[in-house]
This record gives C-alpha cells, sequence and structure tokens, in this order.
C-alpha cells in the first residue's frame, strides 16, 4: 500500500485571464480580466485550497506553480495576499520552488519586484519568438524588444531563476529565423529554455482558419539544429520539451513527471492525489471563472470533482509521465507511487524492452534507450 506522507506534494493554482486569446491557444484562458476581480478570485482560491486540506495529510508544499492565462495581470498585493494565505492554510517547505506565469506584455520591472517580495522564486515568461513579424502572426500583444525588456527585468528584479517559453515551427518560419530565436533566448537565459513545436488545435482560431506551417523536412532541420545550437551553449535535454544547464530543472514539472501529487485549485485546475487509503483520484474544478466564482460563494467550498485512477491504467499514467525524463526514474520509484509490485511494470514493458528501447531492467532505472526517445509515443503505445 502507498504511504501518502512520503509521495511529494505541490500546489498549482489557475489564473484564468488574459489581456487577449492567441490563436493558437486551447488552454481555459479567457478575456474580459478586470482589476475587481482580483480580491474575490483570491479569496475564492483560499477557501478552494481549505475545502482540500484533508487530502494534504500534513506534507509541506514541495512547488508551488501559478498558471493561467496570464497570471502577470494581478498585481503585486493580490499574489503577496495569496501566497501569505496559503502559507497559514498548509505548511510550505523553506526550499520550495514558487514559479509563476508572465507575458511580456503585461510585464514592468516594479510588478516583477513586487512579486518577488511577495515570495515568488521564479519566473516563466511566455515569449513564444523574438521575432516581431512571427509575434504579430502569433497574435501576441508584445514585440521583441518588449520581451527582452520583459527578461532584463526579471534580472533586475532580483530574480536568479526564471524559465524562457519558445514556440518553432511557425507560419513562414525556417532553421534560420528559429535559431535566432534560440539564440537571443540563451543570450537571455538563466539557464532554463521550454521549446514547443506550433501544433493546431481543436477549438482555436487557427483550428478555424490554419495557417500555413513549414513543411515537414524544414520542421526536422528546425528540431535538429535547435538542439544542437543549445548543447553547444552547455543546455541539456532534460524533458521532452525542456533545456537546462545544470541545477536549472523546473522542479514543478519534474514533480508531475515523477508522479508525484499535486492539488490544483482555481477555475479549470487539475490535481492529482494520493488518497490515506491508497488509491489515486485526479481532481478538476469547473472551467468557467464566473461559474467558479459563484461556486465560491456557497459556504463551506464544496470539494472539486473527483475520478479514481483504475489500478489497470496506474502503470499506463506512471509510464506517460516518467517516460518524458530524459533520465527516467528509478524503477522502485513506482512502487513506491503507485503501490503495484515492480512486475507489474516490468511485464508490460516487455515489448519495449525487447526491442531495445528501454534500458535494461537491471540498470535500475526505468528510462527510455537513445533508440527509444526519439519515438516516445511508440514506446508509450506498447506500455498502456
Amino acid at each position: 500500500m502507498i504511504d501518502a506522507k512520503k509521495i511529494p506534494l505541490s500546489l498549482y493554482i489557475h489564473l484564468p485571464w488574459c489581456a487577449q486569446k492567441c490563436p493558437y491557444c486551447d488552454f481555459n484562458s479567457h478575456e474580459g480580466f478586470s482589476d475587481s476581480y482580483q480580491e474575490p478570485y483570491v479569496i475564492a482560491l483560499l477557501s478552494d485550497l481549505e475545502s482540500q486540506l484533508h487530502w494534504v495529510a500534513g506534507r509541506p508544499l514541495e512547488t508551488i506553480f501559478i498558471g493561467g492565462g496570464t497570471p502577470s495581470l494581478f498585481n503585486g498585493q493580490w499574489i503577496d495576499r495569496l501566497l501569505s494565505g496559503i502559507a497559514r492554510l498548509v505548511s510550505i517547505s523553506q526550499t520550495a520552488e514558487i514559479t509563476m506565469e508572465s507575458n511580456p506584455g503585461s510585464a514592468e520591472v516594479d510588478r516583477f519586484r513586487d512579486y518577488r517580495g511577495a515570495g515568488v522564486t521564479r519566473l516563466s515568461i511566455g515569449v513564444q519568438s523574438f521575432d516581431d513579424a512571427a509575434l504579430t502572426q502569433l497574435g501576441r500583444i508584445h514585440t521583441g524588444d518588449e520581451a527582452r525588456r520583459a527578461l532584463e527585468w526579471a534580472d533586475k528584479a532580483g530574480f536568479s531563476r526564471w524559465n524562457i517559453d519558445l514556440m518553432h515551427g511557425l507560419p513562414g518560419q525556417n532553421s534560420a529565423r528559429a535559431n535566432a530565436d534560440i539564440g537571443e533566448a540563451i543570450k537571455f537565459s538563466a539557464g532554463h529554455i521550454s521549446r514547443y513545436q506550433l501544433t493546431i488545435e481543436r477549438n482555436t482560431q487557427f483550428w478555424s482558419t490554419p495557417p500555413p506551417l513549414p513543411d515537414e523536412n524544414t520542421l526536422a532541420k528546425i528540431e535538429v539544429t535547435g538542439e544542437e545550437r543549445l548543447f553547444e551553449a552547455g543546455f541539456s535535454q532534460y524533458e521532452v520539451s525542456a533545456f537546462c544547464r545544470p541545477g536549472n530543472e523546473g522542479r514543478h514539472n519534474v514533480n508531475y513527471w515523477t508522479f508525484g501529487d499535486y492539488v490544483g485549485i482555481g477555475a479549470g485546475a487539475h490535481g492529482k492525489l494520493t488518497c490515506p487509503d491508497g488509491s489515486i483520484m485526479r481532481t478538476q474544478r469547473t472551467r468557467s471563472p464566473a461559474d467558479y466564482l459563484d461556486h465560491a460563494r456557497s459556504n463551506p467550498f464544496d470539494a472539486p470533482a473527483t475520478k479514481a485512477i483504475a489500478v489497470s491504467d496506474l502503470p499506463g499514467e506512471f509510464a506517460m509521465n516518467a517516460l518524458r525524463l530524459r533520465s527516467g526514474v528509478a524503477i522502485d520509484c513506482f512502487a513506491e507511487r503507485t503501490g503495484l509490485p515492480e512486475k507489474v511494470l516490468k511485464q508490460r514493458a516487455e515489448k519495449a524492452l525487447e526491442s531495445g528501447w528501454l534500458a535494461d531492467w537491471e540498470s535500475g532505472r526505468f528510462v527510455t534507450t537513445p533508440l527509444g526517445y526519439p519515438f516516445l509515443d511508440s514506446v508509450l503505445a506498447t506500455l498502456v
């Protein structure tokens, strides 16, 4: 049986508003933000967390991630009140990583200082590109110069850790333009760059009116030359879309990939929690900010919707997370995080092991080989 107290615990906080919805975005983000939303929403978030404390079981929070939407639409006063309120409800580790997403279009050096003073230790800045033409095509509200200033301001505000989000495979992009973005990101980096390929998702403007994207050969060249540029600059790929210099991994996301627990609060927030009886469940709040705020006015705030993860699904869910990490995880992590014996995972992994896609079991790590990692989706298909 799982000892829930041994599972690392994180907190995800969703602030769902954006100044403008991007045409590629299928996240739970909404236009129409007003400063008047800040106080009631922070009160609702704290009530939401309080309604889920029975699942925390006395564990300290090892990481907190404030995502969105565009959390940096909220001013420092309310981020301070939010984090202070959380600290009154649950223990926060003295070494906790507290990350907040920010977009250059809502960046100000004084606002960054306020976030730092409130306890935020790391920023994740949604640059996407430094190319003005590409930013216009992506519907971003900032320019390349504003992105550069935001990264300079992060340093001036006292942050030593920040992530730069980049997108590639953009409309009309070739490897030279993509590598120019990487060169800029390296220049302004604090040691962590996330790199995502633009994909066209349902329920987005781009799905209805797709832009012309690079062909497969161009995409392959962008991918390979971009990785080479990062490796030359001392970055290594530790996760499918994440590159960092040593010691700069994003701890919050690593907890996801190692099948740790996380409480989710806010409109549309998801959570994954291990219960005292050893069962594992996922939680979800209503996606609509208006419905969430209406729901929060009930006293007490009802617990979020829950769904238990079937025991038969646990090996596949564990694998889909753990194998995103280039280094994988220790094999004994499976039993610790799922409550199932190691042999269950090994039985699922037989085909991948025989094909040379997973490292030899005796290595003690559940990890893909150099042959398997580039074809992760195919490897996972044999495990679920």
